[in-house]
């Protein structure tokens, strides 16, 4: 894509709503780093954090047996450490995100999710805690090489993020219209489609990219970057206490490369 789409798109996000980078299904059972369903969290105590996600996104959400791991889930288990509270994790579809906490139903949201000026409408963001990039996935002997090579192809997102957010958006916006666009409800069955030839690419962030690419044998990522941006805390806006402890104790497990170290983890330096 042309530098001037490239910054096209960098304008739109600021002007449309949504979470970046994940959007998911529940499994057959919510689980939790305490064992609580979705339903718990509407009765949690003071004590307990509860924190809403979309755990189909490794490396920084997603299910192993019967646990949720990830930089989201181990930040906000820092973060829960450091108030002195026992963190609650909830599972739901990524649209489902800021209606929980807007609601109640969770005290804050970490997916994985992009600040946009209209989510701020809506939802406090803390201080940005990642950086994530937003990739093109193709089949190996495909024919798109870049971003102005996907106007007349098919393309499939993960609904609700930026992801899909740009591609859905107008020409004159930087995007390529929704009739080029199928969403769909995770980034898994987004890349299924592609393998079987029902969409030409998927644009989703690079951390999963990797993950599914490295899962589905004959896809490869685009060495072209389609967009960055800043991943954040979701907060009720009438939740400002919880706002500034968050952004206190993000400060401090920064300052201590706790953060840092928990990234580490999962994204090895190239």
């Amino acid at each position: 894509m042309k530098l001037k789409k490239i910054a096209a798109l960098a304008a739109v996000a600021a002007m449309v709503v949504s979470m970046a980078a994940c959007g998911s299904t529940n499994s057959d059972a919510d689980k939790s780093t305490t064992g609580s369903a979705a339903e718990e969290s509407q009765n949690a105590g003071k004590d307990t954090l509860v924190m809403a996600t979309n755990a189909t996104f490794p490396p920084y959400e997603y299910v192993d047996g019967e646990e949720y791991k990830g930089i989201d889930i181990e930040i906000s288990q820092a973060i829960a450490d450091d108030l002195g509270m026992k963190l609650q994790v909830d599972d739901m579809d990524f649209d489902s995100i800021i209606p929980a906490i807007t609601t109640g139903k969770a005290d804050m949201s970490l997916a994985g999710m992009t600040v946009t000026e209209d989510r701020k409408k809506n939802v406090n963001f803390s201080d940005s805690y990642a950086t994530g990039v937003q990739v093109i996935i193709v089949p190996e002997d495909s024919d798109i090489t870049g971003p102005d090579d996907l106007s007349d192809k098919l393309i499939g997102v993960q609904q609700g993020t930026t992801g899909d957010i740009y591609c859905s958006d107008t020409p004159e916006n930087g995007g390529y219209g929704e009739d080029h666009v199928v969403a769909y409800q995770n980034g898994a069955s987004a890349v299924q489609a592609l393998k079987t030839g029902k969409v030409d690419a998927v644009v989703i962030d690079n951390e999963p990219a990797k993950a599914f690419v490295a899962e589905n044998e004959g896809l490869k990522i685009l060495d072209t970057e389609y967009i960055t941006e800043d991943y954040a805390i979701a907060i009720a806006k009438d939740n400002t206490e919880l706002l500034d402890k968050v952004n206190a104790s993000l400060a401090k497990l920064k300052a201590d490369g706790t953060v840092q170290s928990i990234i580490d983890k999962y994204i090895k330096a190239e």
